[in-house]
């Protein structure tokens, strides 16, 4: 599989469930957006260690590469308060040779869109800092995800 796009009503999908805590709201006492940033890192992170079992931090330790964010965009739709339950939703986009895109968003307990995000992240030497092709466990990580879901 090199260049695909996954059609986004087949795509495996990837949660966290997450209670909003006083430390990501601003002031007025909603989520500051750039907390989602960090939330969604999280996200990430669990999700290449768990969802794809491929150990994020060996990634970046001893294995010297790296899975840095070349570009990001998002859309608020609705306010997240301190003492909210949501969940962090991810699913793959696109999976190129050197880097893959994701499809993130926050809802809320009864589903409401809160904020939607797409994160487009390359695969790269720590020494380097230049793109690399993904490592073969990744890349066999990574498709595996990307096969479709059927029966929904």
């Amino acid at each position: 599989m090199t260049h695909s796009e996954i059609a986004a009503n087949t795509r495996q999908r990837f949660e966290r469930p997450l209670r909003i805590r006083f430390g990501h709201c601003d002031p007025a006492g909603i989520v500051f957006f750039p907390q989602y940033f960090i939330m969604l890192n999280g996200l990430v992170e669990d999700w290449v260690t768990e969802g794809l079992g491929v150990s994020y931090a060996e990634l970046l330790g001893p294995r010297r590469i790296g899975l840095p964010t070349v570009s990001l965009s998002s859309d608020f739709k609705s306010v997240s308060r301190m003492g909210d339950d949501v969940t962090l939703g991810l699913e793959l986009a696109h999976l190129g040779t050197r880097s893959l895109t994701v499809a993130m968003d926050c809802r809320g307990a009864d589903g409401e869109l809160r904020m939607s995000a797409q994160q487009v992240i390359v695969c790269t030497s720590l020494d380097s800092h230049r793109a690399i092709t993904m490592p073969p466990d990744l890349r066999s990580a990574l498709e595996a995800f990307a096969q479709p879901v059927t029966g929904q």
